[in-house]
């Protein structure tokens, strides 16, 4: 299976960030333009939250608020489980499914967020090498 560092550099683009006074509009307006359903919230070069599509469902839309004067802080999701290059897809899932979770900002070495999985790239590679094992296995099985 691959490393995560090799699904990051397949992405071929950082994590896309909002700052937690941004509006909701404008973090939607990322969001279409990256074609992404959630972005990671910064602040001070820290991760302090997570912006969804969910949360704008649920705590925008059905609350009567407006994205133009909402600030993502006060919809932003705060619970931020990370994981660190050196985890595996296995693992991330296992987080995910466990915690509730559908994305997982990746730390470096350094603490410093070096890119931002979800549940979707998680499972494109289960499923990516599980393609691969049953190609060999039939090889095998025909050789």
């Amino acid at each position: 299976m691959k490393s995560l560092k090799c699904l990051l550099d397949e992405k071929r683009r950082g994590p896309i960030l909002v700052g937690p006074t941004d509006t909701v509009f404008h973090a939607l307006n990322l969001m279409a333009q990256h074609d992404i359903g959630a972005l990671l919230v910064m602040e001070q070069g820290r991760p302090i939250g997570i912006f969804s599509e969910r949360d704008y469902a649920r705590k925008v839309v059905l609350r009567g608020k407006t994205s133009k004067d909402t600030p993502v802080r006060e919809v932003m999701s705060e619970k931020v489980i990370y994981v660190t290059l050196s985890q595996t897809v296995e693992e991330c899932m296992a987080i995910m499914t466990d915690r509730h979770v559908r994305h997982l900002p990746v730390l470096g070495e350094a603490e410093e967020v070096v890119g931002f999985l979800s549940i979707g790239d998680m499972v494109k590679e289960t499923i990516s090498q599980q393609k691969f094992i049953i190609e060999q296995l039939e090889r095998y099985i025909t050789s």
